[in-house]
């Protein structure tokens, strides 16, 4: 019985790991989209910086990614840069291996 609880511990410790993997993976997503954001909408380094935080923290409001989009997508709109939400989806896309790239390499 002993090696089947050591197996199931083992499982729940990889699932674990995955999650937060993930976790960090979609933070680091996100602080990219906010930093590429910022530069389209002309912050400086330290205003990008702080609004990518913003972004990061907007991932929090709900499951998924509808939440960063509509935050990234509104804040566009306000600085009117003119970008298409399948330019926002676009990046959104292209950022994600980077960020798996950054955050498990």
């Amino acid at each position: 019985m002993s090696t089947f609880n050591d197996r199931e511990r083992a499982e729940e410790a990889r699932f674990a790991l995955t999650e937060e993997q993930q976790f960090k993976v979609m933070n680091r997503r996100n602080k990219l989209l906010g930093l590429w954001a910022a530069s389209l909408m002309g912050m400086g380094e330290d205003d990008a910086e702080a609004y990518a935080k913003t972004v990061v923290l907007s991932d929090l409001e709900e499951a998924g990614d509808e939440d960063v989009f509509r935050k990234v997508r509104a804040d566009l709109d306000t600085a009117k840069t003119g970008t298409t939400d399948a330019e926002i989806r676009e990046q959104m896309a292209v950022l994600l291996p980077e960020a798996r790239s950054q955050v498990i390499d």
